[in-house]
This record gives C-alpha cells, sequence and structure tokens, in this order.
C-alpha cells in the first residue's frame, strides 16, 4: 500500500492554531500519515507569482510512489486553480484534490495580487489530478452560492455546500472536522459539517441537487 502524503495550502493570513488545517494535520500524524503544511511566502499578501513556486516546490518534493491528496482553502484553494492551468500536465500529478471555500473569480483585496480572477480550466483540472471536489459553505461573504454553482459547472466537479458553513473557517467554527479527516484518508464523500450532519451534493449539473 502506497504511503499517504497530504499536502495543505492556506488561504490569506495562513492556518492559525484553530483552523481546521491545523487539527487536521494533527489528526492525520496520528494515523501515520505524511503532512506538508508549508508557510507561503508573506501569508498575509499573496501574490501568485511568489506563492506558486512554493506551492511547486513543495509538490516536486512528494515521492512519487506516494498517494498524494491536496486540500487547499479559500485563496489556496485559488492557487491550486492558477497552478492546474498553468503546468500542462507537467508537474506532479495528485491524486485527490479539495478546494475549500475559494473566493469568487471576481473577489479582489488590496493585499492579494493576481490571485483572482484565477482560470477555470476543467481539462486543466483533470490534468493536475485524478479527482478534484469542491466544497463550500451557504453564507460566504465572499463567494454567493449562485456563484459556487456556476464555478463547479464550469470547472465540472461535484461540489459539497454545508448549510451555515460561511468561509469554512475558524470563524465559523472549522476547528475540528471528522468528514474532511475522512476524506483525506478514504476519499469519503460527502463533506458535511463539523457535526457530521447532511450536506447538499451537486453533481455538475445546477439542476441536480440532492440531498446526500
Amino acid at each position: 500500500m502506497s504511503e499517504l502524503h497530504v499536502l495543505l495550502i492556506h488561504g490569506m493570513t495562513g492556518s492559525g492554531p484553530w483552523h481546521w488545517q491545523q487539527w487536521l494535520a494533527g489528526q492525520l500524524r496520528e494515523q501515520g500519515a505524511r503532512v506538508d503544511l508549508p508557510t507561503l511566502p508573506d501569508p498575509d499578501r499573496p501574490v501568485v507569482q511568489r506563492w506558486l513556486p512554493a506551492l511547486r516546490e513543495h509538490l516536486e518534493a512528494v515521492p512519487r510512489e506516494a498517494e498524494l491528496v491536496v486540500a487547499g482553502h479559500a485563496c489556496g484553494a485559488a492557487l491550486w486553480l492558477h497552478h492546474a492551468a498553468t503546468i500542462a500536465g507537467r508537474a506532479r500529478r495528485a491524486d485527490r484534490v479539495l478546494l475549500v471555500a475559494p473566493p469568487a473569480p471576481d473577489w479582489q483585496h488590496p493585499d492579494a495580487q493576481d490571485i483572482t480572477p484565477y482560470p477555470i480550466d476543467a481539462a486543466a483540472l483533470r490534468r493536475a489530478a485524478g479527482i478534484t471536489r469542491l466544497v463550500v459553505g451557504t453564507g460566504d461573504p465572499y463567494l454567493s452560492m449562485y456563484r459556487a454553482h456556476g464555478l463547479a459547472e464550469e470547472l465540472q466537479v461535484e461540489m459539497d455546500v454545508i448549510l451555515d458553513g460561511e468561509h469554512l473557517n475558524t470563524d465559523a467554527g472549522y476547528g475540528p472536522w471528522p468528514s474532511l479527516l475522512r476524506w483525506a484518508l478514504y476519499d469519503s464523500v460527502p463533506l458535511n459539517d463539523r457535526f457530521g450532519t447532511d450536506a447538499y451534493t451537486t453533481d455538475r449539473s445546477q439542476d441536480r441537487l440532492r440531498l446526500a
């Protein structure tokens, strides 16, 4: 059985001590997985031209025989979309990727350079990873449900909607997130909220929304 290697990509300002990425890293290490949660250059001021090389350096450090799982939050999810669209299939391919609460394509922040707009390229996403999944929360101030459904449709990925999940960050209580641990270890879907209650899952059409 191949070794599990999990790469966690933080968003703007990084992952604080109570963030789900920190919790997940600790849980996975207890399970014997190798976990990489790097601090990207100047995390308070994300710049694609500085973040991308750092991301790729960490990807290339993963042994080829390892199972590579990637989970990016917010600007980290947007960074993966930049990565996928600009590698032409030449970089280390991930087995599974989870995009958690990316900002809307037209989101803007004075301290974020070129994070948005990000490329929306379904073919590139398939070249970059075997499976890509999107998880978003209702009430996210950076991504409306209308935009989230459109993004899932354009990327041709399945999407889990966490009711009242907001930005799926520390302020929203994420934190411990057991279903995300199960996804990282076993590819268990759908992603449920932090209490394990039902999520809505939509496949590649906005017309096909179902209670998972």
